[in-house]
């Protein structure tokens, strides 16, 4: 792969979905950027959407957050600090470590993700720090590790330029992830790819579609389980599958009704046949699956057609997550879900526990889940949580029952909110602001939804007195007599760490092993060209 940027171009990542496009930033006499596709990242081959054609758009200074903030007024970046670590501190002290929280973000670098997981799990001693992934991830997750024993996504973008037969369910990919859905319809033109659309309604993506499916609200779970009930019925299941649990999914397969989907009977025979007799096939799902009150269960009704037929972990085929956010998947990798370790390691297994603080050297281990995003707001709410620290985030808008949430962050003893913009509805609730760094400004590695881990690189200096979100962390946890375990003055550093710790989950049986970017050193992280794991 040719990865030598242009005169003057910075290559980095597109900050807006998980597609993970590759980016060429180009800084301006007039301190802007010019922005392209890159032609030689694998996530896009120099294809953008509108949003990330416009990223030079997002640039300008207006709005943003410059400098500290106590009680609305300026203040020095060691006055905010040294309040942040003495309210964390002393609450920790008086109530426990369950008594703070931390809400952070997919729009985090992975070395952000990983420092306040950390500090959280392995320092303050609690597991109470969740992500605003968990409202688009979680269901996936945890589809995943019932499936497979680990939160692996099967699928690469090159399977849909090889599939005979590509599902979509629960997603809208011409609106949510344009530059895959370019794709598709790319390898639609090229090989005749056939295209399924499964959802309630009538979108753009079904623009390209041989076949939309207009199925009834909540019944994708039964559609799949009739799919699997014919796969048995054709003789398809694959020879020896050493599946646990098939011949109980068959049962509950065979025992769904096919009227819950609300799907003619001719369609519904369409859809199957097309599923069955087409190997080469890709089931690819978002957030209409994710976003349920029964969201797991649908993953795995998804997941265990293609595990009955083998069609999975071959070219072509495969059941396929794709991601909302633009590091969701980097944020799963460090363990940033509340019931999860680093390099996708168990909070509830004791000799992953063990492994984790001892690389740490952590003083005082979490052991057990922590609260998730829903349940740390009502914590909050009922006083329960007393510190809160908020991330890249603005959870006064974006949760459910936003206005609840923002009364609950309102009435907690202290919260501080790390953003890039001074006023949203966030922040006005926070005790102390703290700037971050912005997209062209920041410095890291981000992980895309086909487990592609890319370079995001800085292309602008800091505004005002902004700075990356790993270092607001670490130079918390130095204040609170942690520095020598936080002690990172670049975030290759991190990396490094975080790369040496998932050869010790490799050890531990984990699939998340890129250890042998440990010895990593700056130079060598600064010119990182795209990969994917497992390595």
């Amino acid at each position: 792969m040719n990865m030598h940027s242009p005169a003057g171009a910075v290559r980095t990542t597109c900050p807006y979905c998980g597609v993970g496009c590759g980016v060429l930033a180009t800084p301006t006499p007039e301190g802007g950027l010019t922005v392209a596709g890159d032609p030689d990242h694998p996530a896009n081959f120099g294809r953008l959407c509108v949003k990330g054609a416009a990223l030079a758009e997002t640039v300008g200074l207006r709005g943003r957050l410059l400098a500290p903030q106590i009680d609305g007024r300026p203040a020095g970046w060691d006055a905010a600090l040294d309040l942040v670590a003495r309210r964390f501190a002393r609450t920790v002290a008086r109530h426990g470590p369950d008594s703070v929280a931390f809400y952070v973000s997919g729009q985090l670098l992975t070395e952000d993700y990983y420092v306040a997981n950390k500090l959280m799990k392995g320092f303050i001693g609690s597991a109470n720090i969740d992500t605003n992934s968990r409202l688009c991830m979680a269901s996936s997750v945890a589809g995943h590790r019932r499936a497979f024993g680990s939160d692996t996504v099967p699928g690469l973008y090159a399977d849909l330029d090889q599939a005979d037969c590509v599902v979509l369910v629960g997603s809208n990919l011409a609106w949510c992830h344009p530059v895959l859905f370019q794709r598709l319809a790319a390898a639609r033109e090229k090989r005749g790819t056939r295209i399924v659309v499964i959802d309630p309604r009538r979108t753009a993506t079904c623009e390209i579609a041989d076949l939309h499916l207009p199925i009834a609200a909540g019944a994708d779970a039964a559609l799949f389980n009739r799919l699997l009930a014919e796969i048995d019925r054709r003789g398809l299941i694959a020879p020896d599958p050493a599946l646990d649990g098939l011949d109980q999914a068959l049962l509950a397969a065979n025992r769904t009704d096919a009227a819950v989907t609300g799907l003619a009977t001719a369609d519904l025979a369409r859809f199957v046949n097309l599923w069955c007799d087409n190997e080469k096939v890709v089931t690819l799902f978002s957030q209409g699956i994710n976003q349920s009150d029964s969201g797991t269960d649908k993953v795995n009704a998804i997941l265990n057609c293609h595990l009955a037929t083998g069609r999975i972990g071959r070219p072509g085929m495969g059941p396929f997550s794709v991601t909302g956010q633009p590091n969701a998947m980097g944020g799963r990798e460090v363990g940033g879900l509340a019931n999860m370790l680093t390099c996708h390691l168990e909070i509830e297994n004791a000799a992953h526990r063990d492994a984790v603080r001892q690389f740490w050297n952590a003083p005082r281990m979490a052991e057990r889940p922590g609260l998730k995003a829903v349940d740390m707001f009502r914590a909050v709410e009922e006083g329960r949580i007393k510190a809160l620290w908020i991330m890249c985030t603005n959870p006064a808008v974006s949760m459910p029952d936003a206005d609840r949430v923002a009364r609950a962050i309102a009435g907690c003893d202290f919260t501080v909110v790390s953003d890039i913009m001074a006023r949203t509805d966030t922040t006005r609730l926070a005790d102390v602001l703290l700037p971050a760094t912005g997209w062209g400004e920041k410095n890291g590695t981000v992980t895309n939804s086909e487990r592609r881990i890319s370079r995001q690189r800085p292309s602008l200096a800091p505004a005002g007195q902004a700075r990356d979100d790993w270092r607001i962390i670490a130079d918390v946890a130095r204040r609170m007599g942690w520095g020598d375990a936080f002690g990172w003055s670049h975030p290759s550093e991190i990396f490094a760490e975080y790369a040496a710790l998932s050869g010790i989950a490799g050890g531990l049986g984990s699939d998340f092993d890129i250890s042998d970017c440990a010895g990593i050193g700056r130079a060598a992280y600064d010119g990182m060209t795209p990969f994917l794991w497992p390595r």
